[in-house]
């Protein structure tokens, strides 16, 4: 029984990677899907495509190997604008090194483009 589908997600995809697997399926949702987005602009994950199923359909994700550790963060800790280096230094492994996957006002994004935008939000995983 899933009770946090992104936490279940972010497991998948790191164990697929951790036994290297080239692709993975994966269960669909509107915040999986801008998750994956911004997973995918950072460069970790390659193409992913919808496959319906004729339920909440699924995911297919291609993986290229630059995963080595996906979660989510529970609870959703508030992040305000100017707080991102610490949460930074408490989940990603070195500065500069992973994103910090955030749920703004503006959409879900990266901890680089809300700090750009100066925006704050919900910490919704990491992953490096």
């Amino acid at each position: 029984m899933r009770h946090d589908l992104l936490s279940d997600v972010m497991y998948v995809i790191n164990n697929a990677e951790n036994i290297g697997r080239k692709s993975v399926d994966i269960p669909a949702s509107k915040l999986v899907k801008d998750v994956l987005i911004v997973i995918q602009r950072a460069g970790y994950i390659g193409s992913f495509e919808f496959i319906d199923d004729r339920k909440s359909g699924r995911f297919n994700v291609e993986l290229i190997g630059k995963i080595n550790k996906s979660r989510a963060v529970r609870p959703r800790f508030p992040i305000a604008k100017d707080e991102f280096e610490k949460w930074e230094i408490r989940h990603l492994p070195a500065k500069g090194f992973g994103i910090l996957i955030i749920s703004t006002s503006k959409g879900v994004m990266s901890q680089k483009e809300a700090a750009e935008l100066g925006v704050g939000g919900r910490l919704l995983g990491y992953v490096y």
